[in-house]
This record gives C-alpha cells, sequence and structure tokens, in this order.
C-alpha cells in the first residue's frame, strides 16, 4: 500500500492514497484537501509556506518570493534556470516545484504513517503546445521531481482521462463523454468511452477515442483581466507624444506569475524610470514606477484573479488600487471579461471540436460533457463548450478533486489489481 496519485496542478494541487478498499484524498492544509500550488520563501523569517499559507504570508507583507503558476514553466528553458529570493539567494524554478511535491507526499505519509515510493501523475494533454520535443522534456523533469523527492517508481496518466475515471465510477451504462479539463494552464480534451463493463479493465487504450489540448486556460484569462481591467491604470495600450503606442513588454510580464520578479531587478528598473518621455500623461509612469520601486506586481495579478472569480457569476468588481495612489480604482464587470478573452474562449471551443473531430465523430454523438478543473467556474466558457455540443449532457464535475480522485482509480489499478 506504498503508493499514491498526485494531481499536480497550474492552481492547484492534490493527492490520493489507499483507504480500505478504495482511495482517499488527504487533507493538505487544515482540512482541505486541495492546496493552491504556490510557495513562499520567507526571507524575514528563513522559512517557506505552501499553498494559502504561502499566499496570507505575502498579503501580510512579509519580505520574500511567492512562487505560483509553476507547472507553466515545465519543458521551457526556465525550468533549470535560477530565481532569485530577495535576501541575496537564488533557486532553481525546477527545485521549487520539487519543494512543492515533497511537501504533498510529507502530508500524506504524515496522514497514512507509512513511506509512499510508487506514484501516478497526472499531466496535461500537451505540457507545451506543437512542440513535441518540449513536450517529452517537461515530462521528464516531472519524472526527475518526483524521484528526487523518493518515490522509486513513477507513472503518467492524463488528467482528462483520470476526471472520465472519476465520472465513470457514477455511471451504470455505457456512454461517450467527451471530458473538458481546463485549469489554470492548459484546456484538455478527452473523447472516451465509459461504463461499468469498461471499467473492469486495466488497459482503457482503447476506449480513449482522443485526446487533444491547448495550453490556454485560467493564468490566461487572469493575464486579459489584469491587462485590460487593471494595467489600462498604467499605461497598457496608452500612447506616447507622438501617437504610438507605447511598449508593451513590462504590461506582459507583470501579468505572467513567473516573469513578475524580472520587472525588479535593477537594470530593468532603471531602464524603465528612464522611459517617462514615451506617456503622454506622465500619470501613467508615475504609477508603474510605483509598482516596480514597491514591488506591488504579485498583489496586482492576485487582485485581477480575484476579480475575475468574482464577476465570472455575471457580477462586478471594482479592483482597489489605493497602495499605489489615493483613490485609484479599476471597475470590471462580466461582460468586460468575456469581451478581452473572446480569443481564449474561441481557441478553448475549437479545441474541443477537434478532439471530436480527431475521432471521426461528429458532434451529435456525444453523449455527456464532463467538466472539471478550476476554469469550470468560468459560466460563459462552460456555455460556449455546451453550445458547441447541444445533445451532450453538461455533468459538472469536482472543479478542484476530480482529476486527484481519478488518478486516485487509476493507480489503485496499477499498483494493487487484486
Amino acid at each position: 500500500m506504498n503508493f499514491c496519485a498526485i494531481d499536480f496542478g497550474t492552481s492547484n494541487s492534490a493527492i490520493a492514497v489507499p483507504h480500505h478498499a478504495s482511495m482517499r484524498l488527504v487533507p493538505v492544509e487544515d482540512q482541505a484537501v486541495t492546496l493552491p500550488t504556490a510557495v513562499f520563501f520567507n526571507t524575514d523569517e528563513e522559512s517557506q509556506a505552501y499553498g494559502r499559507a504561502a499566499i496570507e504570508a505575502y498579503i501580510d507583507g512579509y519580505d520574500g518570493r511567492l512562487m505560483r503558476s509553476m507547472k507553466s514553466i515545465l519543458g521551457s528553458a526556465l525550468a533549470d534556470s535560477t530565481t532569485e529570493l530577495g535576501d541575496g539567494s537564488a533557486i532553481r524554478y525546477v527545485d521549487v516545484i520539487t519543494l512543492f511535491v515533497q511537501h504533498l507526499k510529507q502530508k500524506a505519509e504524515a496522514a497514512g504513517q507509512r513511506m509512499l515510493e510508487r506514484v501516478v501523475m497526472g499531466r496535461p494533454v500537451y505540457f507545451v503546445d506543437d512542440d513535441p520535443v518540449a513536450d517529452r522534456l517537461a515530462q521528464s523533469q516531472l519524472e526527475a521531481v518526483a524521484k528526487r523527492t523518493g518515490f522509486r517508481e513513477v507513472e503518467f496518466q492524463y488528467e482528462p482521462i483520470a476526471a472520465a475515471f472519476d465520472y465513470e465510477a457514477r455511471l451504470d451504462h455505457e456512454q461517450l463523454v467527451l471530458v473538458a479539463d481546463i485549469g489554470g494552464g492548459t484546456s484538455d480534451f478527452s473523447l472516451v468511452r465509459v461504463g461499468p463493463e469498461r471499467a473492469k479493465h486495466l488497459n482503457r487504450k482503447s476506449d480513449v477515442l482522443a485526446h487533444h489540448g491547448v495550453h490556454v486556460a485560467g493564468t490566461d484569462y487572469d493575464k486579459r483581466v489584469e491587462l485590460e481591467g487593471v494595467l489600462t491604470r498604467f499605461g497598457y495600450k496608452s500612447l506616447d507624444p507622438s501617437g504610438k503606442e507605447v511598449p508593451n513588454r513590462i504590461y506582459y510580464d507583470l501579468a505572467t506569475w513567473h516573469l513578475i520578479n524580472t520587472v525588479y531587478t535593477p537594470r530593468r528598473a532603471g531602464e524603465f524610470a528612464l522611459l517617462r518621455h514615451l506617456y503622454a500623461d506622465p500619470a501613467y509612469h508615475r504609477r508603474l514606477m510605483a509598482v516596480i520601486e514597491r514591488r506591488l506586481g504579485h498583489a496586482l495579478a492576485a487582485r485581477a484573479e480575484d476579480a475575475k472569480i468574482a464577476v465570472s457569476a455575471g457580477g462586478a468588481s471594482v479592483i482597489e488600487l489605493d497602495d499605489v495612489e489615493p483613490a485609484l480604482e479599476a471597475a470590471f464587470d462580466n461582460a468586460a471579461l468575456i469581451a478581452c478573452s473572446l480569443d481564449e474562449t474561441r481557441r478553448i471551443v475549437d479545441a474541443a471540436h477537434d478532439t471530436v473531430r480527431m475521432a471521426g465523430m461528429p458532434a451529435h454523438r456525444v453523449d455527456a460533457l464532463y467538466f472539471t478543473g478550476g476554469s469550470t467556474g468560468l459560466g460563459f466558457l462552460t456555455d460556449a463548450l455546451g453550445a458547441a455540443f447541444p445533445n451532450a449532457k453538461p455533468v459538472i464535475g469536482d472543479r478542484l478533486a476530480s482529476v486527484a480522485t481519478g488518478l486516485g482509480i487509476h493507480a489503485r489499478r496499477l499498483f494493487d489489481p487484486a
């Protein structure tokens, strides 16, 4: 019984362990069975915090470095590069991932009072779009991470297929289901035959008719909210005195979690300080420099994510920016979110259509559309996918735990077939 299953997600993670004849998700922070994928290196207290505690420590104002969306660097040149922690020290990005996975493993070992040596890890259909070499590299990097934490046997399963196993456990008849796993970093789709009789077989390769995905998901919507709803107050899309749009790289870096810290380096901060003449409205430059000098980039990104969540149900949000300038704020609503992210939504819906086409199936043959992943909380996105498959019954899974539960089912079948 020395095995487990880990869902290492861009936004949230979870771990499942054996429990009697089944599997259970381990509480990883207080009583919560999911943990935000975040690490905070607290340089004030020379410690690390994980999950919600990491985010709270950052918000509380401790000096240090908050790391999120770490999964997105797998397969890239950044994985083996180092990042500064704010106290003169540095760490490799891949070592940050190792620390986080090790934290999950230790939580599970403490809960089950046993060492864990075998693991099924989830993986997106594509870590990196249209680059099979980088995709293979990403999986090998994640496998190396798992082995560094003490796992001697590492298996992988596609995350949307794992979600299909979770859905299958509830069925009393066979169905053709399109699993839509839309998380923080990727939107993955699998067209799978599921049912009680098929669940008896360990090898389900013939039941997976197609799988496909795109590297577009929740963090891309966060980025759009920050660019269009927040950073326009700081000069994004503003004009220089000649009428040309000001350079936008800094704004994209500020809206990308793992690049925010690069904006604070002395060299880049010095370069931005010299660009005041590019802004027809000097207030934009003044506010931008306040963000850089006070290191408020992660705070702005967190507020953009909170605004996305707040407006996704159809409401509105006022994003407070008074720590940059008194009385500064930005209003944002669901209509603005839909409008600024039309391209992201289109790409995700296109990926769903492509998955069914790859299987040689017409859209009307899909019996159910199973939603999982944190970003399926975006109602307009699930509505768009439902409209693309009008004959399919929409089924909402556990947005944060379906994949981990399904990975656990697969781990049990693989490591304890009896």
